[in-house]
């Protein structure tokens, strides 16, 4: 495909992605009070000492802060609904220039990124109250504290993020793992390393930095990256005791190719 081709295609999937979010968006305008309930629910369980009438609220600072709060609920809910849409403008875009075996592993990663994602939202979702009713609790002794409706969301939005993409981070190490990039005995050289990035990565990451929270995101990522190292084990095992298909050819010895039939050469692909 030319180059003026590959422009026109990539605008086409970018519309039709924008198109699904704006969708998207407006259902969750619609339904903004009860995403709305669920959202500001981990601030309502924190303890009262130092709510404004012994009742944990948000409070609204500026004119304008009600609209904002709407059309940022709505485009992250928005979001979430045209996933599937603009996942598939993406694969649709990039599918063309691929071999049927490096299909089958997108498929696999795209199956196992959305519920890594939904894993860490959900965790982060579980343990805002915690980060919360720490700092919180720090104010003096008969003081109330207000918090802003835009300050909370900034940090809610933040948190579901951060561990949401967190998560996907051993998805990456298998990743490389399988495109011969990184080797399980370089993972294996560098896990302390590794591990240690982690704490520190989830002590800067989170919004809070309270200790709870940089636990709640570290423990769950180190699993989740052991299990990656197993994988990488076992698929870098399965690579050795495949035939090397090289094996006594000289170094100015053209190889074969040995293409499936369904599969064009490297010049022909699309």
């Amino acid at each position: 495909m030319p180059l003026m081709e590959h422009i026109r295609e990539l605008r086409i999937r970018i519309i039709k992605a924008a198109l699904g979010l704006i969708a998207g968006a407006i259902v969750g305008w619609i339904f903004f009070n009860p995403v709305w309930d669920v959202l500001k629910k981990p601030y309502e369980r924190l303890p009262p000492q130092h709510c404004l009438g012994g009742k944990c609220t948000l409070v609204v600072h500026g004119i304008f802060d009600g609209f904002f709060i709407h059309l940022k609920v709505a485009l992250i809910v928005g979001a979430v609904l045209s996933s599937p849409i603009w996942l598939y403008q993406i694969w649709a875009f990039v599918a063309p220039g691929l071999y049927a075996r490096e299909r089958r592993w997108t498929y696999i990663f795209l199956g196992a990124a959305a519920p890594l994602f939904a894993v860490g939202a959900w965790l982060a979702y579980v343990t805002l109250d915690r980060g919360l009713r720490i700092f919180i609790g720090l104010a003096p002794g008969n003081t109330t504290v207000l918090v802003g409706i835009t300050d909370y969301l900034g940090y809610a939005t933040a948190m579901l993020l951060i561990f949401g993409l967190t998560f996907e981070l051993p998805l990456f190490v298998v990743i490389l793992n399988v495109a011969g990039v990184l080797t399980h005995a370089r993972i294996k050289k560098s896990r302390r390393l590794l591990v240690f990035g982690i704490f520190v990565f989830a002590a800067v990451a989170t919004p809070s930095q309270d200790p709870f929270t940089m636990l709640a995101l570290a423990l769950p990522t180190v699993v989740l990256f052991e299990i990656a190292e197993l994988i990488a084990y076992v698929h870098d095992r399965r690579k050795a005791a495949r035939p090397d298909p090289y094996a006594g050819i000289s170094d100015d010895e053209a190889s074969p190719l040995d293409l499936p039939e369904d599969e064009p050469a490297d010049g022909e692909r699309v």
